[in-house]
């Protein structure tokens, strides 16, 4: 997910505001903005959806730039109890713009994305720590230019502290199964999520993250590195938006990310 992603409901809740349209079940709490995960989980018997209403990124890998639109990134969220729910998220279309810097050699495709399946359960929270964690599966349901046409999958375990003068730390650790480059067997994968919210005032929210994340493949070990951050603007309690920007530290991550994105609980 491009995603995300920040923790808003706890600390709107300790500024006490949106008061005229507030909610019971208190404020909207999501996996986005940001590439983090939350902890907390959407209510028993409501829904929730969190989407990128545009998401452009830029990348450059020895002589070819890369440059990805995404027409939506939306996830869909049902609560099934108290502390569990289920994640579907699935990207409509996606436009893929390639070109060789030498040879000036142009591509251009696209198509819709993987359909990508999670099941977050939250295992402790206290006033100041919260702790889920969130297996996830990917079916291969992009086409061979958008996806690798295979099943893969992992666990993410996001862990929320509240510090103190209103901020919030996130941690979440991912580790992932992932097909081999040359499509001949599986191996490992790792991200690890640094994350750091605060309220600037009552609705809106600063979000800074650094992000990393290796690949084990057997052709050779590579490692990413990103520097995130982040706009989150509560609305109402139960509709968020929010803009963010991603900036590569190292030739293996995209140069650039930029995004839009709303929240809304049913």
């Amino acid at each position: 997910m491009a995603g995300s992603l920040a923790i808003i409901a706890p600390l709107h809740a300790e500024t006490g505001d949106i008061l005229q349209d507030s909610d019971p079940l208190g404020a909207i709490c999501t996996d986005r903005p940001t590439k983090s995960s939350a902890a907390c989980t959407v209510p028993k018997g409501h829904w929730q959806i969190e989407a990128d209403v545009t998401n452009y990124s830029e990348s450059r890998s020895g002589n070819l730039n890369s440059q990805t639109l995404l027409a939506t990134n939306p996830t869909l969220k049902y609560g099934i109890n108290s502390y569990m729910d289920f994640q579907v998220n699935w990207v409509p279309y996606s436009q893929i713009w390639t070109q060789d810097r030498v040879t000036h050699e142009k591509h251009n495709y696209g198509g819709s994305g993987d359909v990508i399946m999670r099941w977050k359960t939250r295992y402790y929270e206290d006033d100041r720590f919260s702790l889920a964690v969130i297996p996830y599966v990917k079916a291969p349901a992009a086409g061979h230019k958008i996806g690798n046409r295979h099943w893969e999958g992992g666990m993410v375990a996001a862990a929320n502290i509240k510090l103190p003068a209103g901020f919030l730390l996130t941690l979440a650790p991912e580790v992932d199964i992932v097909l081999n480059d040359d499509n001949n067997g599986m191996h490992a994968a790792m991200q690890n999520v640094f994350n750091l919210a605060r309220p600037l005032t009552n609705r809106l929210t600063l979000i800074g993250e650094l992000w990393s994340a290796t690949n084990f493949d057997p052709s050779g070990k590579t490692t990413q590195y990103s520097a995130d951050s982040a706009l989150v603007y509560a609305l109402t309690q139960t509709i968020q938006l929010d803009i963010g920007a991603n900036v590569g530290l190292n030739r293996d991550t995209p140069a650039e990310q930029i995004y839009l994105g709303i929240s809304k609980r049913f």
